[in-house]
């Protein structure tokens, strides 16, 4: 089943100093997936552009820009193929010139694990001619992402643009959930009406398609319902973007209650409160369960994004969360997984202050706090370091929820 988001095109770089930290929270968070949930649910996951996009925020990207798309894709890439042996999961593709080594790639991968090389790179083929060609709807693809196991799943995750109108649609595809690529497999194609669009997996075009695809021998596919992420152009993250409840109950967790069962956390040693704000969300893209994802705005409350919105990337903080993850994994495999068990725990326990938590209206101060403190914690975004406010509030205890 494809599905979609919508997305404001943004241009420029990613920089070094994000790039890299990018790849190694991002890599740490797929192989604690892998180890807790099996490398197909990384697919599965990977084909949800609700978990996509909060993956994106958590590692620091802008929260509604295309740009994720891209830099999250190659983050990943860089972090998962050197080790793809073991986690079973190889990533092909990419922007531009890479989308077109996705065959030689996927043939490569064919050899060494002996999956039906053939037919992956058809599928890697007719997916981007579905949503190239099949829906003519002002969107040419630019990138083009395939991710597989070792058992032969897969998803598509690709990106096209539209000049007219300042907006790039991302479309995911996962194995799993479809059964034909050219029968009716969109329930609806999401975002803004702009008009007729050439269709041609609609079951009325199927002479056409057929004349044009020449892709035959197909079976009905199920219809199932579609997901839908339109973002909206607003740069700056608002209120009405992000569930304030949930948003509350991480910071409660991180600065204001102790739970009975707090002791659990011990094994976190070292970790101040910054800290454990953005281990509790990065706990929640692993362990959350698909309807945790619908604002994937509040997890930009990790680590910021790279133009300040909502807040400078808190370099320390970041490195600090991966340092984190990272010694969790690594004691979990010789059979020490208190630390990683910790980790897990932090969702749970947000979700659990959340039952009877009622935020108030102080969405604001939470923003500037961020960004009144963030000098302290190596704040940075593409304009530069983040300074010592000239009348700091230290001292100040801000009651944020």
């Amino acid at each position: 089943m494809p599905s979609y988001a919508d997305l404001p095109l943004h241009y420029g770089q990613v920089p070094a100093w994000l790039y890299k930290r990018m790849s190694l929270l991002g890599g740490a968070i797929v192989e604690a997936i892998v180890t807790d949930y099996g490398k197909n649910e990384v697919i599965k996951r990977l084909s949800d552009p609700c978990w996509f996009q909060a993956l994106g925020c958590v590692l620091g990207m802008d929260w509604h820009s295309s740009g994720i798309t891209t830099s999250v894709m190659g983050a990943l890439k860089k972090a998962i193929n050197p080790h793809s042996r073991e986690l079973g999961i190889y990533i092909c593709g990419g922007k531009g010139k890479y989308s077109k080594q996705t065959p030689a790639e996927l043939r490569a991968i064919a050899d060494k694990t002996g999956l039906p090389g053939e037919q992956l790179v058809y599928s890697s083929k007719v997916t981007a001619k579905v949503d190239n060609t099949a829906i003519q709807d002002g969107f040419q693809l630019y990138l083009h992402s395939f991710i597989l196991s070792d058992d032969g799943e897969w998803a598509v995750v690709q990106q096209g643009m539209n000049d007219a109108n300042g907006l790039a649609r991302r479309y995911h595809w996962h194995s799993k959930s479809f059964e034909s690529y050219t029968q009716s497999p969109h329930t609806f194609i999401y975002g803004k009406n702009q008009g007729l669009i050439l269709n041609l997996t609609d079951k009325a075009a199927d002479p056409t398609q057929h004349g044009i695809l020449n892709l035959t021998g197909e079976k009905p596919a199920h219809l199932l319902q579609e997901i839908k992420l339109i973002m909206p152009s607003h740069h700056d993250v608002r209120a009405e973007d992000v569930n304030l409840k949930r948003l509350g109950s991480v910071l409660a967790l991180a600065y204001d209650t102790k739970p009975a069962d707090f002791e659990a956390l011990l094994m976190l040693e070292g970790v101040g409160p910054r800290t454990l704000q953005s281990l509790t969300l990065v706990s929640e893209v692993i362990h959350g369960t698909p309807s945790r994802f619908e604002d994937p705005a509040r997890y930009s409350f990790a680590h910021g994004g790279k133009d300040g919105h909502p807040f400078p990337v808190p370099l320390k903080i970041y490195d600090n969360t991966i340092q984190t993850l990272k010694e969790a994994l690594d004691k979990a495999k010789v059979g020490a997984s208190e630390k990683k068990d910790a980790i897990r725990k932090l969702s749970q326990l947000s979700q659990q202050i959340e039952k009877d938590f009622e935020p108030n209206t102080n969405f604001d101060k939470v923003i500037e706090r961020e960004r009144q403190d963030s000098w302290k914690y190596g704040g940075r975004t593409v304009f530069g370091k983040a300074t010592k406010p000239a009348d700091p509030k230290s001292g100040e205890q801000l009651k944020l929820f």
